[in-house]
């Protein structure tokens, strides 16, 4: 895989004649990040927008609710070819496998590649403190996302999404076939804004990141296109 394609960009703009604006402007980027803000403005014809360009989709709504509706909102995401979708790990077991069969059957019934599921860990604008004393959970940060991750490997999803801090201990216990998709990736030259669990790119291939989601650094800079080619030359001394 070319280092280029294991770089996800969102398009966390709010229309999508802005996404398509910077879809324009970054014709070297192969994999984009669709999330809540545009997908509630613009719809599913984003999605087609990116396919007629040819180019993978990360759709990131980070499903939860009772497993009737996750699954459904899954098959309907299969349906539409993107590439991966995300959901809670807190939906549990039932919810994420009842979600899984269903992403088989709308992909078939679409004739489309079965999407990956991703299972959102804990997000990584959360902290051990947001951890401990807002949401009450007993567990070590650490100890969390690892039973978070194998929550969702034992329900036959694909992978999960986790900061880079914890990518190194799911490589090792999940296994080298269990997928890791990295958000809270930050180069040095970059400011880190709202995420707290973050890490440099090259830092986060080396723990055992598959894809890394990397926005402001490239959207938000003065030459998206520049940026986007330093990062791909920095991660490619990476191997």
């Amino acid at each position: 895989m070319l280092i280029a394609d294991r770089v996800i960009v969102p398009l966390d703009v709010s229309s999508e004649q802005d996404a398509i604006a910077l879809l324009d402007r970054l014709p070297q980027v192969t994999f984009w990040k669709v999330g809540l803000e545009l997908f509630v403005s613009s719809g599913p014809t984003i999605l087609s927008a990116l396919k007629t360009r040819q180019k993978r989709i990360f759709l990131d709504l980070k499903f939860h609710d009772i497993p009737n509706t996750v699954a459904g909102a899954c098959a309907a995401a299969a349906r539409h070819g993107v590439d991966l979708v995300t959901l809670h790990a807190t939906n549990g077991k039932e919810s994420l496998q009842a979600a899984q069969e269903a992403a088989i059957t709308g992909a078939a019934e679409a004739g489309q590649p079965v999407p990956k599921l991703l299972a959102i860990t804990l997000l990584t604008s959360l902290t051990a403190r947001s951890l401990a004393f807002e949401l009450k959970v007993p567990l070590e940060l650490p100890e969390y996302v690892l039973h978070m991750a194998l929550l969702a490997k034992e329900a036959g999803l694909a992978g999960a999404v986790c900061s880079p801090q914890e990518a190194a201990q799911l490589r090792q216990i999940c296994g080298d076939n269990f997928l890791l998709v990295c958000p809270g990736v930050r180069p040095t030259w970059a400011d880190a804004k709202d995420q707290r669990r973050i890490v440099t790119p090259d830092a986060a291939l080396k723990a055992g990141a598959d894809y890394l989601v990397i926005g402001r650094p490239i959207t938000a800079a003065a030459d998206p296109v520049a940026a986007f080619e330093h990062i791909c030359e920095e991660l490619a001394t990476v191997g």
